[in-house]
């Protein structure tokens, strides 16, 4: 039986674990730990995992800025994967944005990831014409910014 729930203090270790095996090619800016941190100060109620027999399997961290919805870390466990678990996190995002008031919801994937595209296609999500840039306003994990 699968279980989704607010993130809770005691699931920290158990989602950097999940995330290093979900997420093996991070970027050196992804730190995990910091990035908890961080989302623990906006919107917390919008940090999810799935729990399966009481083993923390999947995470969805999501965000409203109250123009679009945006979705990050949507992790399941490689062993768990095709049990509708992504789908139910992804639901659950979309049911609590959608009560928020969000028109619209946004994610990225890597070019190269055809099977997460193919999952998001599958939940009605479509490929958009655009160009998605970035600025790195903080010191990478190790940089010395003079």
């Amino acid at each position: 039986m699968m279980n989704i729930r607010r993130y809770r203090q005691a699931d920290e270790s158990d989602v950097i674990e999940l995330w290093r095996e979900v997420f093996p090619s991070a970027p050196a800016r992804n730190d995990p730990l910091k990035d908890i941190e961080l989302k623990l100060t906006e919107q917390p109620e919008l940090f999810l995992v799935a729990i399966v027999d009481g083993l923390l399997v999947g995470t969805a961290m999501a965000g409203f800025d109250g123009h679009r919805g945006w979705v990050y870390y949507v992790a399941v466990h490689s062993t768990y994967r095709r049990r509708g678990i992504g789908s139910a996190l992804m639901g659950e995002v979309e049911s609590t944005l959608s009560q928020n008031g969000c028109p619209k919801l946004n994610l990225q994937i890597r070019s190269s990831n055809a099977d997460v595209q193919a999952f998001y296609e599958s939940l009605g999500f479509e490929v958009e014409d655009r160009i998605s840039m970035g600025k790195q306003l903080a010191p990478l994990k190790g940089e010395i910014r003079s």
